[in-house]
């Protein structure tokens, strides 16, 4: 490093750069020891610097605690805004301190930063852009995006009118209406911890900000966005009768007839979608083209495509339609991925294991509003 490089480095650079100065040693020649040496002189020059600064400043502190110095005006700190917290939230700064606190490697400039915008509860909030990638990755799954979200703590019990009778007509003067036969049912939705583990070099350690939340932090949480969604086909699988019902196909494959079918088994104020593989989808494609007729084989709906293992197991299922509206996914700690770094399990060989967690808890709350299409036995 040149005398203008070492002269701007804090306590912290000296240290890193006489570290590795060390290293480098080993394995230098005499022209490059003497170049390390005089290196070294520069840096002790500017440790000797620093220290000299802080016990000024130490000195003028206890000067003005001894009673000397004038008052020029007395400041009052103010309450943070939510405006300012926002603004702080959106910073660089406050980004680069979030990851490096993430990864276990946050200075105590960083801790501060983050604990004087904490949130009222004690919880770091996220920054701005980390949000908006939250919200983008939950966004990019079909499923959790038309599915209800809510963020209850714990356990969720939900009802629902598994049957009731409708408005009456009261005539003037007439007799009086008779009460309303109502069953309610009740959904649990008890959250699971859903994971993913991604291994990295430790080179991914030394990414900073928008870089590292673009590489780890997307791919993570599009991968946990996948399995809350697949998870909600199998679980939609499991619910009883009015929630889900089935329809049995006239074949061994999907038609346009076995999904006009399926959606004759709704309620009138659903909003379907087709939830199939993409195999199935092109079968149907393909049908329409070979019969030369102009129909939509999808009968006008929506089709949201997941891979054929969730079908299967989801009873072999040829297809879903549903109104996803119905089913809800309830995050008791928010939908804020968790991520935990652990450097030391693969050490020898320099990976890096990182793993993010969420909780969902994930139910149909709503009767007559998905039909899983099956095929003949």
């Amino acid at each position: 490093m040149t005398r203008e490089e070492v002269m701007i480095l804090d306590m912290e650079g000296c240290e890193e750069r006489a570290a590795k100065i060390a290293e480098e040693t080993r394995d230098a020649s005499e022209e490059i020891l003497a170049e390390l040496s005089a290196e070294l002189d520069m840096i002790e020059e500017r440790k000797n610097i620093i220290k000299a600064e802080a016990e000024e400043k130490r000195a003028a502190m206890e000067a003005v605690l001894e009673g000397e110095g004038e008052v020029i005006e007395e400041v009052k700190e103010e309450e943070r805004t939510m405006t300012d917290v926002k603004e702080i939230r959106k910073s660089p700064e406050y980004l680069d301190a979030w990851v490096e606190n993430l990864k276990g490697r946050a200075n105590e400039e960083q801790r501060t930063l983050l604990t004087t915008n904490a949130e009222k509860n004690g919880t770091i909030a996220v920054p701005q852009y980390v949000e908006d990638r939250i919200e983008t990755a939950w966004e990019s799954n079909e499923i959790v995006r038309r599915a209800k979200k809510s963020y209850f703590k714990g356990n969720l019990k939900v009802g629902y009118e598994a049957s009731a009778d409708g408005a009456q007509i009261h005539d003037e003067g007439g007799e009086a209406i008779t009460e309303e036969a109502l069953v309610v049912g009740f959904v649990d939705l008890i959250p699971a911890t859903y994971k993913k583990m991604v291994k990295y070099s430790t080179e991914v350690l030394d990414m900073k900000g928008e870089a590292f939340v673009d590489y780890i932090v997307d791919e993570i949480e599009y991968q946990l966005a996948k399995a809350v969604g697949d998870a909600a086909v199998m679980v939609a699988y499991a619910a009883d009768a009015p929630l889900k019902q089935t329809f049995t196909a006239a074949g061994a494959s999907l038609t346009t007839a076995d999904i006009v079918g399926a959606e004759g088994m709704l309620a009138g104020d659903a909003n379907p979608v087709l939830i199939t593989t993409r195999a199935n989808a092109a079968a149907l494609k393909a049908a329409v083209l070979s019969a030369g007729y102009g129909y939509d084989p999808f009968d006008g709906m929506d089709v949201i495509y997941v891979d054929a293992r969730t079908l299967t197991a989801a009873g072999a299922s040829l297809g879903i339609v549903a109104d996803l509206s119905a089913w809800q996914i309830n995050f008791p700690d928010g939908d804020e991925v968790k991520f935990v770094f652990d450097e030391f399990t693969e050490a020898p060989a320099d990976i890096v294991r990182v793993i993010g967690r969420v909780m969902a808890g994930i139910g149909v709350v709503a009767p007559s509003k998905t039909v899983f299409i099956k095929a003949h036995a």
